[in-house]
């Protein structure tokens, strides 16, 4: 077994969560213990890694300042372990590396990477660590931390799903964040590569419309009282890939070959106001299938302006493209849709 041993080290009383241990340690050291994988998916669309990408100019900036002598980084590079590392009585750290770099590089990856570039000169970082009982549980660490940091909030709401002990503001999203990567990912899913994501820049609806597309239907919606994961999983998926389905095969024109830019349907004010048309036709109309949603979407027929012309709503009319992502739009075009939708349901129960 190929271990490393680095001591001195500091471990301070903290809580009951994963122990943390401080020490110092060259670039070379660190990249033999720890690794940087970026965010990304596997070939089943599973999550893997959680770092954001490098930023160049940020490292050659670092790297031309470790070049000057009397340089110096007193901000620590934090790495964390899920296991192969443990504390020895004598307050030593052990590292398993017979495998190669087990642990993760959770914060301080430019540093890291400048320093690196830069073999001629002996420099050593100050490391903290924390070591965790699995990868599920490094996952949560890695978000707790970062959540008050610049850090892109769709990289922190893509790791979401499957994560417990969060705060609520960001547990109540989780729901959502979990549903938005199974439309993404799952290959029957009418939304497959369709979003764009940390680990799917190609997508064109940004995650976190449709996130907030979820979110308004789990609180008022169709989707309410889908409490738990496996739920959501199952009827709440068929339900948003079925209305979906319907979506872009009555407005195919509008959605084959468009982004968010060229047709407001796939546009925030577009999206989450047809949120709201789905809410309504599944819970006036219990539609639930593709050919249900299809025939409570006719009523729209002729009447939307997803990329050309302009909307009539009542006394004032706006061009296509003057809809923005703004509550006022969002309310305007939400009740217009609703109201189409709502005199054909209604005309259907008179007959």
């Amino acid at each position: 077994m190929k271990r490393l041993r680095f001591a001195p080290t500091i471990s301070p009383d903290q809580g009951n969560g994963p122990k943390v241990v401080c020490f110092s340690a060259t670039p070379m050291q660190v990249a033999q213990i720890a690794r940087v994988e970026r965010i990304g998916r596997d070939g089943a669309g599973k999550l893997i890694g959680f770092q954001r990408p490098q930023i160049a100019a940020h490292i050659r900036e670092i790297r031309d300042y470790l070049v000057h002598p009397d340089a110096m980084l007193p901000n620590a590079i934090v790495l964390a372990f899920a296991d192969c590392a443990k504390i020895t009585r004598d307050g030593a750290l052990i590292i398993d590396i017979s495998k190669g770099a087990p642990g993760w590089v959770v914060d301080g990856q430019q540093r890291l990477m400048a320093a690196q570039g830069v073999p001629e000169r002996h420099f050593e970082f100050i490391v903290s660590a924390f070591l965790c009982q699995d990868l599920k549980e490094l996952n949560r660490q890695f978000i707790l931390i970062n959540n008050t940091r610049p850090l892109a909030k769709p990289l922190i709401y893509e790791l979401l799903p499957g994560i417990a002990g969060l705060p609520h503001r960001l547990s109540d999203r989780a729901g959502a964040a979990l549903l938005t990567e199974a439309l993404n990912h799952r290959a029957d899913s009418s939304l497959r590569g369709a979003i764009h994501q940390q680990t799917n820049p190609e997508g064109v609806l940004k995650d976190t419309l449709v996130q907030k597309f979820l979110m308004n239907s789990l609180q008022h919606g169709a989707l309410r009282g889908l409490t738990s994961d496996n739920a959501l999983l199952d009827e709440g998926y068929r339900l948003v890939t079925s209305f979906f389905s319907a979506v872009r095969n009555v407005f195919k024109t509008e959605w084959d070959g468009h982004t968010s830019k060229t047709s407001r349907l796939l546009h925030g004010t577009g999206l989450l106001a047809m949120g709201y048309v789905m809410d309504e036709l599944c819970i006036r109309d219990h539609a639930t299938t593709r050919i249900a949603f299809e025939r409570g979407l006719e009523p729209l027929l002729g009447q939307t302006h997803w990329t050309s012309g302009d909307w009539e709503f009542g006394t004032e009319r706006r061009p296509w493209h003057s809809l923005q992502n703004t509550n006022a739009d969002y309310r305007l075009l939400s009740h217009y849709l609703v109201r189409l939708v709502r005199r054909r349901l209604t005309a259907v129960a008179v007959a």
